[in-house]
């Protein structure tokens, strides 16, 4: 049996969504493309020459506020350094795994999209951090929009060996040995000598050959140190692994097994990644040397906000499609009106959204594009004659996010950007993530109307006037409750959708000494659309129980597969009971309804 698993191809201009979510869940593996690897590596040597004949910002200046401040040619390397440990400065809670794996393949994508000058290792030991199955320690806060300084900054240092790896909880799938192999541990010395002027960080592998540029190291070589003695695990906290204690950071062998063509300018070309079962020598990414300019060049961009934003968007995205089957079967519960979904409404306005939501409704009911009205009603409440226009919206915001999304992911992000070609270098300001943070907002403000109109459709499941069923489709005496409780928790989830909504760009920040007068709080608004998210899975879950519990008291059921479906899958009974396990398998279900 063909145990290789599947790969996703980084290249610096195709990554999808869906590629990107695959190999945040260690479902697939990092293979960086040839060419692309090749166009890395030219604008490193691009950057190089372009630094030489004349300043760049990064590149022999300061930062920030200290752009027109001078840095001396051999104080580059040191204060790169220094760049790194200043901005990692994040506060908060540690981020999830998945939030910063999405953000290293992001990264690496990027920077293989050739603008950036960095030099490739740095490339190499992101896809080899997601293969092995760490990641670094990022905390929540330290962006605004403009750039995930805090963020890389700490993954900077992580791949300096400065700072721990931690386990992504992958249970042992991407790599060899899996993120449980050998731990090691770090102490102050490894600080302490990167703390040196020269050479920067952590030491590299043998010096190169004379022939090779003194700027530039090839990759380790196939064996480790002899001075590398892992410390003891019980030393070390659970799902953590450090570089050795009472040294320098460690320098190890990757353990790609990569392809390894001839060097070129001490740069070796990786290409391909291993089945899972080829031996390896280490868990961890071998610590890349820093060169002048690769500091700015990896902090250089929004990757984080975007990994953020494409988590949202893969999850909001799930809950639009299984909203179509929930929706669908409250309206075959109220015995309502299919005219407002019918074809010819919604030729009249073509708005792709409502157009697939009215047609998916109908698919689902197995309704005819031109439906008669055979409801209780000439016309029903809102919550579902203006469901494909209000979903509509929602499905059409995701849409256009996910344009952004891997649009951005895309294209280099550099400041300063380098042509291609290698002619010219420009100072910009695509950094700014507006168009990231408009389109999040979009999303965020649509998916509250669309859950809305679900809380109304839940009410209207316990109104008898609506149904000609029992009052909170309850069973047993007059005063049982049914489902009523599940209108206060709905609401509870649409409240915490409703403070999601507000749109993060009104926020405002004067910061550098005024050189940096405007915010685009897309970071802010990415993490607002993953807990919009989870709120409205709670409210259409509600809705989704409410529905199935309806359809189960009409006297002859529907029978349509979406209904058959979740009958089978949710918990029955009519009694007064705690409906926590029922909503909770509801919000279960949605991911399979999605697919219905």
């Amino acid at each position: 049996m063909d145990t290789t698993p599947p790969r996703v191809v980084l290249n610096g201009t195709t990554l999808t969504v869906g590629e990107l979510i695959t190999l945040v869940d260690g479902a697939a593996v990092p293979e960086v493309a040839a060419e692309a690897r090749e166009r890395a590596v030219r604008s490193f040597r691009n950057g190089r020459r372009l630094a030489a004949a004349g300043r760049l910002y990064g590149r022999g200046t300061g930062v920030g506020a200290h752009r027109a401040v001078s840095v001396d040619a051999d104080d580059e390397r040191a204060h790169g350094l220094r760049v790194l440990r200043s901005h990692a400065g994040g506060a908060g809670a540690l981020l999830p795994a998945r939030q910063v794996r999405a953000m290293l393949a992001i990264r690496a994508n990027q920077l293989l999209a050739g603008g950036s000058g960095i030099h490739p290792g740095f490339i190499d030991a992101l896809t080899e951090a997601l293969r092995l199955g760490v990641h670094p320690a990022v905390n929540e806060y330290g962006a605004v929009g403009t750039g995930d300084l805090t963020a890389l900054a700490q993954t900077g240092l992580t791949l300096l060996g400065e700072r721990p790896w931690e386990e992504s909880g992958l249970g042992g799938r991407i790599g060899p040995n899996g993120p449980n192999g050998p731990i090691v541990s770090t102490g102050s010395a490894g600080l302490e000598a990167a703390a040196a002027p020269a050479p920067v960080g952590p030491p590299a592998a043998p010096a190169p050959p004379s022939s090779m540029p003194e700027s530039v190291v090839p990759a380790p070589p196939s064996s480790m140190p002899e001075s590398v003695v892992p410390a003891p695990p019980s030393s070390v906290p659970e799902g953590v692994v450090r570089a050795p204690r009472g040294g320098v950071p460690e320098v190890l062998d990757s353990g790609a097994g990569a392809d390894v063509a001839p060097v070129l300018d001490g740069i070796p070309a990786r290409t391909g990644t291993p089945p899972l079962g080829t031996p390896a020598r280490t868990s961890l990414p071998a610590p890349v040397t820093l060169r002048p300019g690769d500091a700015l060049a990896l902090l250089s961009s929004n990757a984080l906000a975007l990994g953020q934003a494409a988590l949202g968007l893969h999850g909001v995205d799930l809950l639009l499609r299984a909203s179509h089957a929930v929706a669908a079967l409250a309206l075959a519960a109220v015995s309502g009106s299919a005219e407002a979904y019918a074809a010819p409404v919604h030729a009249l306005r073509p708005y792709p959204g409502a157009v697939r939501a009215a047609g998916e409704v109908r698919r689902l009911l197995g309704l005819p594009d031109r439906p008669e009205n055979s409801g209780r009603r000439i016309q029903d409440p809102y919550g579902f004659r203006a469901f494909p226009q209000v979903h509509g919206c929602a499905l059409d915001a995701v849409e256009r996010l996910r344009e952004v999304v891997e649009a951005e992911i895309n294209c280099p992000s550099e400041n300063p950007l380098l042509a291609l070609d290698g002619t010219a270098a420009y100072h910009h300001g695509g950094f700014f993530a507006a168009p990231l943070g408009h389109a999040l907002e979009t999303v965020n403000l649509t998916l509250l109307q669309s859950a809305q109109l679900s809380a109304a459709r839940l009410t209207a499941l316990g109104d008898p006037a609506l149904t000609g069923l029992p009052a909170f489709l309850a069973a047993g005496p007059a005063s049982s409750s049914g489902t009523m409780i599940l209108e206060y928790t709905a609401h509870s989830a649409l409240a915490e959708l409703r403070s999601c909504a507000a749109p993060a760009s009104v926020g405002h920040a004067v910061l550098s000494r005024g050189l940096e007068e405007a915010a685009s709080f897309a970071g802010q608004a990415a993490r607002q659309t993953l807990r919009a998210a989870e709120a409205y899975r709670t409210v259409l879950a509600c809705e989704l129980v409410s529905a199935v519990r309806a359809l189960r008291m009409h006297a002859v059921p529907p029978e349509i597969a979406v209904f058959t479906f979740a009958d089978e899958a949710l918990p029955d009974g009519t009694d007064d009971r705690p409906l926590t396990g029922d909503v909770t398998a509801a919000a279960e279900l949605l991911r399979l309804l999605a697919q219905f």
